[in-house]
C-alpha cells in the first residue's frame, strides 16, 4: 500500500508555491481592506442546509457530505464559501446598512471545474450587501482588476453578461422545465444550431432574440446592437440599462471590458449582472461574479449583493520572485550569538540557524561570525 498516494486532483503545495499563494492571499486581503471590507472567516463544515442559497443542483454536486457522529444530521465540505457569507450578513451581522465583508480559505469539491484545475481550491473573495446601486458593481470590478494587477497581470479581458436577459426572454416565451434547462445550456455553451432547434415553436421576435444573444459580443456598441436586436420587454430593457450604466462608469476609471450577452455562466443564485475575467495563457476563467440579489431570503433576510471570487492557487503559474537570501548563523548558546541572532530577525531579516545545512538547501548570501567586535554579518564565503 502506497500510502503517500493522493485523490486525483489533490496535491500538496510545496514550499514555493506556497509562498507564493500566501504572499498573494496577503496582499489581497490587505488591499480589501484598504477598500472598507471586514474579513470573515466561516467554517470548513456546516450542516448542509446553510450551505446552499437556493435549489442549486449544481453546488449541490459538488459538496462532499457525510453525517455528524454528534446529532445524525447531515453535513457538508463547503464548496463555495459566498452561501455562507450571505448567513453571515442576514442572520448574525443584521446591519441596517451597507456591509462589505472578505474572505479566504479553502473550499473542496466533489469533482474538479476542468482538466487542469483543483479540487481544493484557495478561494478569496469580496462582497457588498445591501446596496443594489450600479456603483458598487463598479467597486467590485475595480478591486477585482487591483487584485489580478497585484498577482502580475495586466492584460485582462473581462465579458460581462447579465443573466436578466434570457429570463425575461424566458419568461415572455413561457419556457419552463426542461425546456428551459435546456435552452440556458445551450445558451451557456454557445451551441447555436441546439438553440435554434429548441426556439424553434417559439414567436418570432422571441425566437430571435434568444438566438441573437450568442451574436451580442464585443465593446461598448454591443449594448446599442442588442436595443435593435432584442424585443423590448420590460427586463430586457431594465438590464441593458443596468449594463449601459456599468459600461459608463468603467469607461471614466478607464477599465476596458467587452460585453458578452450569452455570458451566463454562474452558480444558480446569480440574479443579474455577470463576469468572468480571462487572460492568455489560463484555459478557464481567473476569477468570476456578478450580482445575487435576494441573496439572504433563505436566511430570513433578503439582501441586494455583489461580488467576486477567484482562486488565488489557480495564479501560481505566474512568475514569482525568489525569496530574499538570509543569514547563515551557527547553531550554539552563547548568549552574545543569540541576541544577535533576534536583533536580526526583530528588524526583518531572514535568519537560517545552521543545523547541517547542505549547500543550495537555502538561500544565503551573509553569514554570522564572530569577530573581536561582536557577533558580525559579513558576505558569504560558500560553506555552510
Amino acid at each position: 500500500m502506497r500510502n503517500w498516494i493522493l485523490p486525483e486532483h489533490i496535491s500538496d503545495v510545496l514550499p514555493r508555491e506556497a509562498r507564493q499563494v500566501e504572499t498573494m492571499r496577503r496582499g489581497m486581503l490587505d488591499l480589501f481592506g484598504r477598500y472598507g471590507y471586514e474579513l470573515v472567516m466561516p467554517p470548513l463544515v456546516e450542516y448542509v442546509e446553510s450551505l446552499f442559497l437556493l435549489d442549486d443542483p449544481a453546488l449541490n454536486l459538488k459538496t462532499f457530505k457525510f453525517v455528524d457522529e454528534l446529532t445524525g444530521r447531515q453535513m457538508g465540505l463547503r464548496a463555495d464559501i459566498t452561501p455562507q457569507v450571505a448567513r453571515i450578513d442576514a442572520h448574525i451581522l443584521n446591519r441596517k446598512g451597507v456591509t462589505r465583508l472578505c474572505y479566504a480559505g479553502s473550499v473542496v469539491n466533489t469533482r474538479p471545474d476542468g482538466i487542469q484545475s483543483t479540487r481544493e481550491p484557495r478561494q478569496i473573495g469580496a462582497e457588498i450587501y445591501g446596496s443594489a446601486d450600479v456603483a458598487a458593481d463598479v467597486e467590485i470590478i475595480e478591486l477585482l482588476f487591483a487584485c489580478l494587477g497585484m498577482a502580475g497581470l495586466d492584460n485582462i479581458c473581462l465579458d460581462i453578461g447579465h443573466i436578466g436577459l434570457f429570463h425575461a426572454l424566458a419568461d415572455a416565451a413561457a419556457l419552463h422545465g426542461e425546456a428551459r434547462d435546456q435552452a440556458f445550456s445551450a445558451l451557456q455553451q454557445k451551441d447555436v444550431p441546439t438553440l435554434h432547434a429548441l426556439t424553434a415553436d417559439l414567436p418570432a421576435d422571441l425566437a430571435g432574440g434568444l438566438r441573437a444573444l450568442p451574436s451580442l459580443y464585443g465593446g461598448a456598441e454591443t449594448l446599442a446592437r442588442a436595443r435593435a436586436a432584442l424585443p423590448q420587454l420590460p427586463g430586457v430593457i431594465d438590464a441593458l440599462d443596468a449594463l449601459q450604466a456599468l459600461a459608463t462608469a468603467l469607461a471614466a476609471r478607464q477599465i476596458s471590458v467587452r460585453f458578452d450577452l450569452a455570458e451566463v455562466k454562474s452558480s444558480d443564485y446569480h440574479t443579474g449582472l455577470v463576469f468572468a475575467a480571462y487572460t492568455t495563457g489560463f484555459a478557464n476563467a481567473l476569477a468570476r461574479g456578478g450580482r445575487y440579489d435576494r441573496v439572504g431570503e433563505k436566511f430570513g433576510r433578503a439582501r441586494a449583493a455583489t461580488g467576486f471570487s477567484l482562486d488565488v492557487r489557480a495564479l501560481t503559474r505566474l512568475p514569482f520572485p525568489d525569496a530574499a537570501p538570509g543569514i547563515l548563523a551557527p547553531a550554539g548558546d552563547d548568549p552574545r550569538l543569540i541576541a544577535a541572532i533576534r536583533a536580526l530577525r526583530a528588524q526583518g531579516e531572514t535568519v537560517v540557524v545552521d543545523l547541517g545545512i547542505v549547500a543550495g538547501e537555502v538561500r544565503v548570501d551573509r553569514q554570522l561570525v564572530d569577530g573581536k567586535d561582536g557577533w558580525l554579518v559579513v558576505a558569504f564565503d560558500g560553506k555552510a
